[in-house]
């Protein structure tokens, strides 16, 4: 196997670098956190951090890149205090990959791809049309990372939309129905499948398929 040392690593340009180790942790979420400024443009923006840290109370979470530039995202989030996270799939690729582009805050990255903003009853924040997993999340804490400098943001999951076919009745997602994608490094979109899904595991005991139960 190559070896890279942290030294190795660190001698490196910064593209290499990047690519480098935004890939070598493994397949990350792809989502669209959408969002509104206080002067009622629509944001969106391709982000592949999200993670869930509890299911009671239900909170997912996301990094942000340092504050040395603006953005808009984190702006708007902080403005208004909620925001959505749309799951992107594989017809969506380019144009989810094109709001990473630097646009004027003036300027929605809705009317600049074939993405459309979707609203739903009483949320004044859009949501993407088309997406088969929406979550409307509501702002509740940051933390400083002082070793980078970004900011790990902290939210509450105040709606869960979805698609009924991905439902399973232990309320179990299978979101290789919809053909949710991921991400690998910065810029590569996989289309990942479902294998098997399997039991709790216990000590001594071998774990049996729960797929199609």
């Amino acid at each position: 196997m190559i070896n890279f040392s942290k030294e190795d690593i660190n001698e490196m340009h910064s593209i290499p670098r990047l690519n480098l180790i935004n890939s070598c942790t493994g397949y990350k979420s792809a989502n669209l956190i959408a969002t509104k400024s206080k002067d009622g443009i629509s944001n969106v923006a391709l982000f592949s951090s999200v993670t869930h840290i509890g299911s009671n109370p239900p909170m997912i979470s996301f990094i942000t890149r340092p504050l040395t530039v603006k953005r808009d995202t984190y702006t708007n989030i902080k403005d208004i205090g909620y925001f959505t996270v749309n799951h992107v799939v594989d017809s969506m690729i380019k144009d989810a990959h094109h709001t990473s582009a630097s646009y004027d805050e003036t300027i929605s990255e809705f009317d600049k791809t074939n993405l459309f903003e979707e609203y739903k009853e009483s949320i004044t924040i859009p949501f993407v049309k088309g997406s088969p997993v929406q979550l409307y999340c509501k702002y509740l804490n940051e933390y400083h990372i002082l070793e980078n400098d970004t900011i790990h943001i902290i939210a509450s999951i105040e709606n869960l939309f979805f698609e009924e076919e991905l439902l399973h009745k232990d309320n179990w997602l299978q979101l290789d129905k919809a053909n949710v994608i991921s991400i690998n490094g910065l810029d590569g979109y996989a289309l990942p499948k479902i294998i098997d899904r399997l039991e709790y595991a216990r000590p001594n005991l071998e774990a049996k398929s729960i797929l199609n139960k």
